[in-house]
């Protein structure tokens, strides 16, 4: 779903409420080879409900550390087991269920315990490292800068919804999708954290025939435009000459999108760039946010002919 916006100043209390988000904290039982249940996190508002599991129904040939389907509310929803694929044992014999709802997708995830929900500045969400078998988007420092702040490790869940049911449908629709030319000697910049995220984009882009360049988050995008900014005034030229639009998922560690998006708009270097928000985290709370920081458009992950409209749509506009 794509939301043209109008750009509006950002006010403090905008400003406020857009460095910061709330996450979901639960243990999901003892790591394996140790006796510790570490904290796990997951963006309050990707999940819909936290309830007691119904009876679960076992499908046949089901994939790896799927448990089957639940029905919640009339809902046929799939469960994954999410001790199991952490590599967990449950120290409990609840059966809590976290019913998300992202990426237009619903699911629940079994875990051992859910312990809190907690506000925390963006900037405090770090890129996880390149251990964490691709199962992380990021490791939380729950009580900001305190040097013995714990940590909580932040779940990449599309990728896991992709490991553990590989023909999920995050990519649909890319067969017709619309070719795009950009200005000479442009490209499209995006920021995203998660892999699995960047690789459905840049095949989306690809298909669309222009130019681009990832990065895993806001910070390196930022740097990013900066280095592109003093290459493009070293030949006499600007930013906008060099990238056409900025394409930035919201949730990601070291800067968020919300914090790029205003940046950028506030920013005299990259004035005429448009931004386009991409995003699992659907509703007009988010829609809102993306606008109050001057965003020029908001579209809803993973639907490649919805951002090829907006990407040719607000291209039109400038």
């Amino acid at each position: 779903m794509s939301t043209p916006l109008t750009t509006k100043p950002a006010s403090n209390a905008a400003h406020a409420a857009d460095s910061k988000f709330q996450l979901l904290l639960f243990r999901l039982g003892d790591s394996t080879g140790s006796e510790r249940s570490e904290l796990f996190g997951i963006n309050v508002f990707k999940v819909r409900e936290i309830v007691v599991a119904p009876e679960i129904t076992s499908i046949v040939n089901a994939p790896q550390h799927a448990m089957g389907l639940a029905n919640v509310r009339g809902q046929l929803i799939p469960v994954i087991n999410l001790p199991a694929l952490a590599g967990c044992v449950p120290k409990t014999n609840s059966k809590i269920v976290l019913v998300t709802e992202f990426a237009r997708t619903t699911q629940a995830f079994l875990v051992d315990e859910v312990v809190e929900i907690i506000q925390m500045d963006w900037k405090h969400l770090l890129a996880a490292d390149n251990n964490s078998s691709g199962l992380l988007s990021g490791v939380a420092r729950i009580d900001g800068d305190a040097a013995d702040s714990r940590l909580a490790q932040v779940l990449d869940v599309e990728q896991i919804i992709r490991n553990v049911f590989p023909n999920t449908p995050l990519d649909a629709g890319s067969g017709n999708i619309q070719k795009i030319k950009l200005p000479e000697g442009s490209t499209i910049l995006f920021a995203d954290d998660s892999a699995i995220a960047r690789m459905l984009v840049e095949e989306s882009l690809k298909t669309m025939g222009v130019s681009y360049v990832a990065v895993k988050n806001g910070k390196e995008a930022w740097e990013r435009l900066v280095h592109i900014h003093n290459d493009a005034v070293n030949h006499g030229k600007r930013a906008k000459d060099k990238v056409a639009l900025v394409l930035t998922d919201l949730e990601m560690p070291e800067m968020d999108g919300f914090t790029l998006t205003r940046s950028i708009k506030n920013d005299n270097r990259f004035a005429g760039i448009p931004v386009i928000v991409y995003s699992s985290l659907t509703g007009s709370a988010s829609e809102g946010h993306a606008s109050s920081v001057g965003a020029d458009a908001y579209v809803a992950k993973f639907e490649p002919n919805e951002l090829a409209d907006a990407i040719s749509t607000t291209l039109s506009r400038g």
